[in-house]
C-alpha cells in the first residue's frame, strides 16, 4: 500500500535516505530542506512522487504552509519523520 511520508531534513543523513527509501519504494514524499537546491535532483528524478519543500523549522506559519501543501498536493500524510536538526558533537 502506498503511503504519503512527510519528512523534515530531507536534503541530508538520515531523513535524505529515508526520503530516498521511501521513493524507491514506490510511496509519495514530502521532503523539506532550508535549501531546496540540496534536494532537487529528488524533485527531477521523482517528478510525480516526490514534493520539495523549503522549511525552516524555527518558522512557525511555514510549518503550517508546508503541511498545507503536502495535504493538497497528495490528498493527506500518513507518515511523520521528525528529523530537522543538527547535532553539536564535542565537550561542553
Amino acid at each position: 500500500m502506498t503511503k504519503t511520508i512527510f519528512i523534515t531534513g530531507a536534503s541530508k543523513g538520515f531523513g535524505r535516505v529515508w526520503a530516498e527509501a521511501a521513493l524507491k519504494r514506490g510511496d509519495k514524499v514530502a521532503g523539506t530542506a532550508r535549501n531546496l537546491d540540496d534536494i532537487k535532483d529528488l524533485t527531477e528524478q521523482y517528478k510525480d512522487t516526490f514534493l520539495g519543500l523549503k522549511l525552516d523549522v524555527n518558522n512557525r506559519q511555514q510549518c503550517f504552509d508546508t503541511v498545507n501543501q503536502a495535504n493538497e498536493r497528495f490528498g493527506g500524510i500518513d507518515v511523520l519523520i521528525s528529523n530537522a536538526g543538527y547535532g553539536h558533537f564535542g565537550f561542553v
